[in-house]
C-alpha cells in the first residue's frame, strides 16, 4: 500500500469513528457515543502504525507521551460538563479548547 493509500485508510478509520459516535449521541445513547469516542480503536491503531513504521522506540515514546495528555483531557471534559449547562455550548467549547492548550502548555513545561 501506498503512502496516499495508508494516509486514506488512517482518515476512513478517524472518520468512522466520530460518525458512529456522533450517531449515537445524537440517538440519546450517550454511554455507548462516550464509549466509541474513547474505545482505544484509534490509539491501538496509531500503536500498529507507529511500530509499524517506526518500531519499538517510537511506539513507547508515543505511548509515554500520551499519558502526559490524560489531565488536559480530564479539565477539557469537566469543563464541558460544568459549563454547557451554565454558559451555554460555544462559551463552554471555547473555555474548554483554551484551557485544555494551556494546561497542554503546563505538561509542555513540566516534561522538559
Amino acid at each position: 500500500m501506498g503512502e496516499f493509500g495508508k494516509y486514506a485508510l488512517y482518515f476512513l478509520l478517524g472518520g468512522t469513528i466520530v460518525s458512529v459516535s456522533t450517531y449515537l449521541g445524537s440517538q440519546g445513547r450517550s454511554f455507548l457515543a462516550a464509549f466509541a469516542s474513547t474505545f482505544p480503536a484509534i490509539t491501538g491503531a496509531t500503536f500498529i502504525l507507529i511500530y509499524l513504521n517506526g518500531g519499538n522506540e517510537s511506539l513507547v515514546g508515543y505511548a509515554k507521551d500520551l499519558v502526559w495528555f490524560v489531565p488536559p483531557w480530564i479539565v477539557y471534559v469537566v469543563t464541558m460538563i460544568y459549563g454547557v449547562p451554565r454558559i451555554g455550548f460555544w462559551p463552554a467549547m471555547a473555555l474548554s479548547m483554551t484551557l485544555y492548550f494551556g494546561c497542554v502548555g503546563l505538561v509542555k513545561l513540566v516534561i522538559r
